[in-house]
């Protein structure tokens, strides 16, 4: 059987071009069984095949094969493959995966890769103050929240100590080691609302409250700098609990400069760290650990770490709340260049909340392009009902899922109540979402169905707005019916037709000679001569198919085995026990434990005796010659119109 994936392989490598194409610039090219096919399509896969090819094809050549492509597609279609449940699952799950570049505004996610990139090139000294705003906080609990940050940043710009208000106003667990203080941070290091503050705010100076899934943050910067890069090291390292005695300690100390002193004399970094470093997953690594950046690791060890300048610098013991470490520096490396990076950042900025900002900044260009509007009043009904009955109770859902009157528009299209009363019912979003406060529930349920419908509404206009669009979800639908009608008429066809490939081998016999002879049989080996009769006896007494089956199982058990037999047709130079029993050349190498060795078989001089002897080029050959007939009588059986005019205007470049 062919390869699917080699036959949809043209889908692979596409680069998205967003442009609407005049249909009249896009003529009718040709008419498959009445079924018009466009000049753009013709040229997407002319170009593409072309580009793909070692040997590209003269556009004669391939209007050829575009035809009876095509015409495979149809007699497809004619057998209904396109309306089975599995076509059509498996074309919407390509479907589902081409539409999502579609579904954001780009330009907006470039900025964000670009936004994150510049902030990847510095880092931000920052401390904080964090006011808890709990999940099921309503609005107005929240603002309290907030309030309570604006008075503390009040406080904070009239003189008052940052550290002294945090550890007294913070609800980071963290503030009573370190005060609020945080340290340098680089991009994807936090939350991305608070990244943003970090990077926004000026030196010396603090943010205004900034929420995140956290609460209200009041973010201090105190200092910036270029971001030093990452640094590849090693280390020997003494373990050291936070209760250890005074004892432990001054031995411990003991212990890591005695080892100091052996590097600083010569011994090798590596092979001390396998023996004597009590972190065991790196010092069987001779001590190294993964990349670090800053902000990545204790601060002691950072601090040591980017110290040292050179490659093989190491550093003087280093104590850190786990520890004691030796430092060896293996290497450094910059930042990547920007393209090099940004799949990179994509994958980071689709873990973030920033993955949804390129989707709301193209539902915002949607609204415009398509005019939407919201009936206010409507809007207005809702949200009084909303204050009265709980959104969620079924009173609720069961009263709008009626209500027939239009919610808002978008295109000359009307989306009612009753739709909004369906997607809620519906919607898993909708589900264990509220938090008491019913009309500020309803409009994010609202917002939530608005985003959903205009995304679903530009989902359907792709193959009009996007010729590119269009072709690839082609060439894939027509991939997937090329694939499952030639299994089905050519490749499982030759495959099980036993006869048919023995009439096309005898019929073709001469073309598959061969220069020299090869040994067709089985190469035996066993522990016993006296085996040796009994075994050839029976292998002419067994069917061909079934010979190394019934052998092992009539003379070997679990435990004891007393042959081994291989069945083959052995060309010289294939099996060195087969070059000396048959071609009478080398020397016969024996196995101890099978010291019997014999063969069983025929020497076949100047060809095949049958298809099985070639059984993968035969019926790949066999393939080919159903696929020339079959091809022969789609030409006859379905009608085919080219348009040389249009034809003349194709662009091959």
């Amino acid at each position: 059987m062919k390869n699917k994936w080699l036959l949809l392989s043209l889908c692979a490598g596409y680069s998205f071009v967003l442009c609407a194409q005049n249909p009249e610039n896009d003529p009718v090219l040709m008419k498959v069984n009445g079924k018009s096919i466009k000049k753009s399509e013709f040229e997407y896969i002319y170009k593409k095949n072309n580009q793909q090819q070692t040997d590209p094809k003269s556009l004669d050549e391939y209007v050829e094969l575009f035809k009876n492509y095509k015409l495979k597609v149809a007699e497809a279609e004619a057998c209904g493959l396109d309306t089975t449940r599995s076509f059509r699952t498996e074309l919407a799950g390509y479907r589902a995966q081409l539409v999502q570049p579609y579904l954001v505004d780009r330009e907006m996610d470039d900025r964000l890769a670009k936004e994150a990139y510049d902030r990847l090139k510095e880092n931000v000294e920052v401390s904080h103050i964090l006011f808890r705003v709990n999940p099921g906080m309503t609005d107005v609990e929240k603002e309290k929240v907030y309030q309570k940050a604006k008075s503390v940043l009040e406080r904070i710009r009239k003189g008052e100590d940052f550290g002294k208000l945090a550890r007294e106003y913070s609800e980071d667990p963290s503030v009573k080691q370190n005060g609020g203080y945080l340290g340098y941070i680089g991009g994807f290091m936090t939350v991305y609302p608070f990244e943003t503050a970090a990077y926004t705010t000026p030196v010396g100076d603090v943010s205004e409250p900034v929420l995140s899934q956290f609460g209200y943050h009041l973010v201090k910067v105190s200092d910036r700098r270029p971001d030093p890069g990452e640094r590849l090291t090693a280390h020997i390292m003494l373990m050291l609990p936070s209760n250890a005695s005074d004892e432990v300690k001054k031995e411990k100390e003991k212990q890591i400069r005695e080892i100091y002193q052996q590097i600083i004399q010569g011994a090798d970094f590596a092979e001390l760290a396998k023996e004597k470093s009590e972190d065991k997953n790196s010092g069987q690594r001779g001590g190294e650990l993964p990349w670090i950046s800053t902000g990545r690791i204790v601060k002691e060890y950072e601090d040591a770490a980017y110290a040292l300048k050179n490659k093989g610098d190491v550093s003087q013991p280093v104590l850190s709340p786990y520890g004691w470490h030796i430092i060896k520096l293996l290497d450094t490396r910059g930042l990547k260049p920007f393209e090099e990076l940004k799949p990179d950042i994509m994958r980071r900025i689709g873990r973030d909340e920033r993955s949804n900002k390129g989707q709301k900044s193209l539902i915002e260009k949607l609204k415009i392009e398509y005019a939407f509007n919201m009936n206010v009043g409507e809007k207005a009904k809702l949200e009084k009902f909303a204050a009265e009955t709980n959104p969620m109770d079924t009173l609720f859902l069961n009263n709008i899922s009626k209500d027939q009157s239009v919610l808002f528009s978008l295109d000359g299209r009307d989306w009612t109540v009753a739709d909004l009363g369906n997607f809620m019912k519906n919607s898993k979003s909708a589900q264990g979402a509220f938090h008491g406060d019913n009309v500020a529930y309803l409009n994010k349920q609202i917002d939530a169905f608005v985003d959903n419908e205009i995304l679903h509404y530009e989902d359907t206009k792709l193959e009009l707005k996007y010729p590119e669009f269009r072709n690839l979800m082609n060439e894939y639908r027509d991939g997937i019916l090329l694939f499952d009608i030639s299994n089905r008429e050519v490749w499982e066809k030759a495959s099980n037709d036993v006869a048919g490939l023995q009439k096309y081998f005898k019929a073709h016999k001469k073309q598959y000679t061969w220069d020299q002879p090869r040994y067709k049989g089985y190469l035996v080996q066993c522990d016993d001569k006296a085996l040796v009769k009994t075994i050839k006896k029976r292998i002419k007494s067994l069917p061909a198919d079934s010979v190394v089956f019934y052998i092992n199982k009539e003379f070997n058990t679990d435990s004891i085995k007393h042959v081994k037999i291989e069945k083959g047709l052995f060309q010289k130079g294939d099996n060195k026990k087969v070059d000396n029993l048959a071609f009478k050349e080398g020397e016969l190498s024996v196995d101890e434990k099978f010291p019997v060795v014999f063969i069983v078989g025929k020497m076949l001089k100047k060809g095949p005796e049958a298809y099985t002897d070639m059984k993968g080029q035969v019926t790949a050959d066999y393939q080919n010659y159903l696929e020339k007939i079959w091809v022969q009588n789609l030409n006859k059986k379905y009608p085919v119109e080219i348009n040389k005019d249009v034809l003349k205007t194709v662009n091959v470049q």
